[in-house]
Formats: structure tokens, sequence, C-alpha cells
């Protein structure tokens, strides 16, 4: 793994962070190779120190390893940590070493996690974690476009970034950055505390929901935020927590 320019320790000596970023990159499983398999992880903190990074050894097969973006090689994930222990430790880094109920049930001292397509990368690592705290640049309104190109990464981080990522082979810490970049930008609109936020119903969530979709496909980033308030699911709230 060293030669690979990998290290497989989980930095958490004096790391406090509340925040961290995380993003894999697939290989294919199965017949034709479509099947996601998770072979490479990136978990960053706010600051975008790396705390951790390592190829992943499937439990499947790789039948595809889609070198032309991923840049992996079998000789990679031969000694490669297998997935089920890579999602150990980053679920005990997540939950500072609490139990995932207590976190459920009393929130602990969990770290708030931020991730571009939540079910896609969290399913690959069969990593649980409470969705009250992750922060999903893919699913969250004043970010959100109506076709799946304007919901990239790719597209969200030259948009409000301006930037270009996912050019040629892929590194998930790339886009463990652009995704925090994405976030800390989020919460740090400066939205006004509400008494009465709106509805808690997900379909109101940001007052989006009054908004053609026609509307919303014309509108800038800009635009978009402008329209954005507080409520009960906005990220400008972690800034107050």
């Amino acid at each position: 793994m060293a030669n690979l320019g990998i290290s497989n320790d989980m930095r958490i000596e004096n790391n406090r962070s509340k925040v961290v970023a995380l993003a894999c990159k697939m290989v294919g499983g199965g017949s034709d190779g479509s099947l996601d398999l998770c072979a490479r992880v990136c978990l960053t903190d706010e600051y975008e120190n790396i705390i951790f990074q390592t190829y992943v050894k499937p439990l499947l097969p790789v039948t595809n390893y889609r070198y032309e973006t991923t840049g992996i090689r079998s000789e990679f994930l031969r000694d490669a940590m297998p997935v089920r222990q890579v999602s150990r430790k980053i679920q005990d880094f997540l939950c500072n070493g609490e139990p995932i109920w207590k976190i459920r049930s009393k929130g602990g001292r969990a770290r708030i996690l931020v991730v571009h397509g939540m079910d896609h990368d969290l399913k690959c690592l069969d990593l649980e974690y409470p969705p009250i705290i992750i922060r999903d640049t893919a699913e969250y309104p004043p970010l959100m476009k109506t076709s799946k190109l304007g919901n990239s990464l790719k597209y969200l981080t030259k948009a409000y970034l301006g930037y270009d990522i996912q050019n040629g082979i892929q590194d998930p810490y790339e886009d463990c950055v652009a995704t925090m970049r994405l976030y800390m930008r989020m919460r740090s609109q400066n939205h006004e505390v509400e008494d009465y936020p709106l509805a808690t119903d997900p379909q109101n969530r940001n007052n989006f929901a009054q908004w053609r979709q026609g509307e919303l496909e014309r509108m800038s980033p800009e635009e978009m935020l402008e329209i954005s308030r507080s409520d009960y699911y906005c990220w400008c709230l972690d800034s107050r927590g």
C-alpha cells in the first residue's frame, strides 16, 4: 500500500473534526461489469486533510476495473483491506467509538457526514449511519436541478465553485474536497432563523416545491440560493449547533 501512495491508517490523533466528507470509487462486478463495487475510499475533514484512505477489497469478484476513470488495477486490490473492515473503521470514527444504536436514539457525539449520493456510496460500503446527520449534496434542494447531469458532482463543482473535476482518472480525495466545499458554502448562507419555519414535510424543504420545474431549470445557481430560506433541513443551521 505504501508503494501505491495509500495509507490505510486512520488518522484520528487529535482530530476533533465535527464534519467529514466521504467519497468512493467503484469498479464493476457481475457478468457485464455493471454492478458497482467500492474499490477505493477517502475520508477528509473540513480543512481538506485526509483522515483515511485505502483501496478496498470487494466481497464479489471484479469483472471490470474501469481503469480509464479509476486508475485501479487488479494488483492494487490483491492485499487491500476487506470492505467490511473498512466500513467498521469508518463507522467507529464517525460515531466516536459509540454504538450506532446510541447515536440513533440520543444523538451522541457523532460527526456530520458529507457525501454526494448517500444511497450509492453507503450501500456499496455497507455502511450504516443515521440520515439526520448526513448532508448529501446530491439531494439538497438549493443545489438540485431537474436533470441528472445538473445534479452531478462534476456539474455542481463547476457551477458553484468554478472549477472542473473528474477529468481522466478520478481521485476520491478530489471528490471529498469538492463535496466539502459545496457543503461549507451552503452552510455559510446567512439565513434569518425563523420562529415558525416551513412545514417539516420533505416536499416543502426550502420552499422549492412551489416553483415549477421549468423555472428552476432556467435559474442560475445564485438565483436558486436567493430563494432558499431557513427551515428544519437548512444546512446553515449546522453552523449554529
